[in-house]
């Protein structure tokens, strides 16, 4: 299995693990695993590395929405945020692009999850590989994570 899925397996909470044939034609990944699942697109969170006033730090907000780059920097107390180099993002992660996950990883980054997210019984993340997705509560992301809850999305 992947990290991200023997992290959550370690933690002890509860948890399903959904799996899709994953389309490398996919425009979106994190849209095709809503549709190939049959979830509801708001449920379905992407995972984001950006620079923070120079270091990594994760953004997840729902596939449905884009990151706000002045509000991740403001969330995670810094001033400036720009999306990381995706080879950059791969290498702190340990996961490839469309496949990264907020759990499990290589370096575990400062993370920032959308506020949005604590309004649903269930989220769905990357379980670290593309066609592979966690479904857990949100507060234990939250805190398998260690992240910070903000407004960091946006339509």
């Amino acid at each position: 299995m992947t990290p991200a899925v023997d992290a959550v397996k370690a933690s002890g909470v509860s948890y399903v693990l959904l799996s899709y044939e994953h389309d490398p034609r996919a425009p979106a990944y994190g849209v095709e695993a809503a549709e190939a699942l049959g979830l509801d697109p708001d449920s379905v969170f992407k995972t984001l590395v950006a620079k923070v006033d120079g270091g990594l730090v994760v953004g997840i907000v729902p596939v449905t929405g884009q990151l706000d780059l002045k509000a991740l920097a403001g969330a995670a107390g810094g001033r400036k945020a720009e999306m990381a180099p995706p080879a950059e993002a791969e290498r702190a992660t340990g996961y490839v692009v469309g496949g990264i996950s907020p759990l499990g990883q290589k370096r575990r980054l400062p993370a920032v999850i959308d506020e949005s997210a604590l309004l649903l019984d269930t989220i769905h993340v990357s379980a670290g590989r593309r066609g592979l997705e966690i479904a857990l509560a949100p507060d234990d992301l939250v805190r398998l994570t260690g992240a910070t809850v903000a407004a960091i999305a946006r339509a």
